[in-house]
């Protein structure tokens, strides 16, 4: 039997930390700078909403959530979105257009359960975990779109027209804000996409969960939920939660907002896939989740991690790290190794060489997605590429940066 298991190669951030792991790196390790892995620093910023320390667990709690999600948590998150996106709009959310699930990755697995047999756009560079989700999944041919880093990786309304037409494709799965890239679609660019969208019956499936991080003047959330004329008929499918944006990792509580009928088949899609989330967790989460809270929670993180967006760049520019397009979102920047010594051009050898000194990172090619595997033995186009995360304390890039200008300086 053991013979018929097909081992699941370690890919992206998991195999980033496991790597980190084998040199001695820990959480509780203060000497360590993480720079690669997607998580925010999670503590108090000034002006956000009190962080939540404790949670009291209800003997009814005890038990089993219902698959699609807690009603409640349901019927917040669609006022959330209705308060944010959809004020004097005749279609609104309500709890049948949101389920909930137990992480990122669970929510974008659902959906993709329930895609039936289509042609699935994905983008070149990004989200590393695309790779395992759309190899699961046989139903659809995940099609590649590539996105060209001297165009800032910039994809215009006429250019999805044609990959949709062109390739037949029934859906697009992307992030926007884009990870790692940190690329932008909003306004009358967002408001095209869905557009092309309902107009040709391509869905959309949009993994907004680095929404509250978008960079300007003023702190602002995105959302192609702005743009939706009709919630149960147009193509459009959201994917967000607490990870990033509330900054609640470990809570490991995400929704799906759509048509009620993709909700219907994400949820039995979920009964068999994962069994539903943790009802403690979002009989909690139904107390916050609330639009006056999001928006203190945006703008204190647009104050917080803007100054350590400016000291990353600022950092990593002067070790002679290039980037294609300097984050519009997202906490990451994405860096172009091609100006530094030989040694440290490739992202694999410079990821090596900053574990060495307790810097981790993550190597670019790792977000060239490819699922199956069908680009064998041929070089990613991202291979002098690395991504840094901006997520951590200032302190601790601070560090990093000092880290890493040694190791540049010798080469």
């Amino acid at each position: 039997m053991l013979a018929a298991i097909r081992p699941v190669p370690r890919t992206g951030v998991i195999y980033v930390m496991a790597e980190a792991q084998r040199h001695g790196y820990s959480q509780e390790n203060p000497e360590w700078c993480n720079l690669g892995q997607g998580m925010p620093e999670t503590g108090p910023l000034e002006g956000a909403p009190p962080r939540v320390t404790h949670v009291e667990i209800d003997v009814a709690d005890q038990e089993y959530a219902p698959v699609a999600g807690l009603w409640e948590l349901r019927e917040a998150v669609a006022g959330l979105y209705n308060d944010l996106y959809r004020r004097g709009m005749p279609s609104q959310y309500s709890a049948e257009n949101v389920a909930i699930a137990g992480g990122g990755r669970v929510s974008i697995m659902r959906a993709c359960a329930a895609v039936g047999p289509v042609h699935l756009g994905h983008f070149l560079p990004d989200y590393t975990a695309y790779e395992e989700l759309l190899d699961v999944f046989r139903r659809f041919t995940p099609i590649p779109i590539l996105l060209d880093p001297e165009q800032g990786y910039r994809f215009t309304v006429p250019e999805l027209r044609r990959e949709i037409l062109g390739r037949g494709l029934g859906a697009l799965l992307l992030s926007n804000p884009c990870n790692p890239t940190g690329k932008l679609i909003e306004g009358d660019e967002l408001a095209g996409w869905v557009s092309t969208a309902r107009e040709l019956d391509c869905a959309l499936l949009i993994d907004e969960f680095y929404s509250y991080y978008v960079w300007g003047d003023a702190p602002r959330t995105v959302s192609a939920a702005r743009y939706v004329e009709d919630v149960n008929e147009d193509p459009v499918v959201l994917f967000d939660g607490l990870t990033k944006n509330w900054r609640y990792p470990g809570w490991r509580t995400t929704w799906i907002v759509g048509p009620k009928r993709v909700i219907e088949a994400a949820a039995s899609a979920g009964s068999f896939l994962d069994g539903g989330g943790s009802r403690p967790l979002q009989r909690a989460a139904q107390r916050f989740v609330r639009a006056e809270g999001a928006l203190a929670e945006c703008a204190a993180i647009h104050r917080a991690f803007g100054r350590k967006r400016a000291r990353l760049l600022e950092g990593l520019k002067a070790l002679g790290v290039r980037t294609d397009v300097d984050p519009e979102g997202t906490f990451y920047v994405w860096g172009d190794l091609s100006a530094l010594p030989e040694s440290l051009r490739n992202g694999h050898d410079f990821f090596k060489r900053a574990l060495e000194r307790q810097v981790i990172v993550v190597p670019g090619e790792f977000f060239d997605i490819d699922p199956g595997g069908r680009r064998t033995n041929r070089p990613s186009r991202f291979r002098h590429h690395v991504r840094f995360s901006f997520g951590p304390s200032l302190a601790t890039m601070d560090s990093a940066l000092e880290r890493l200008g040694a190791m540049v300086k010798a080469g």
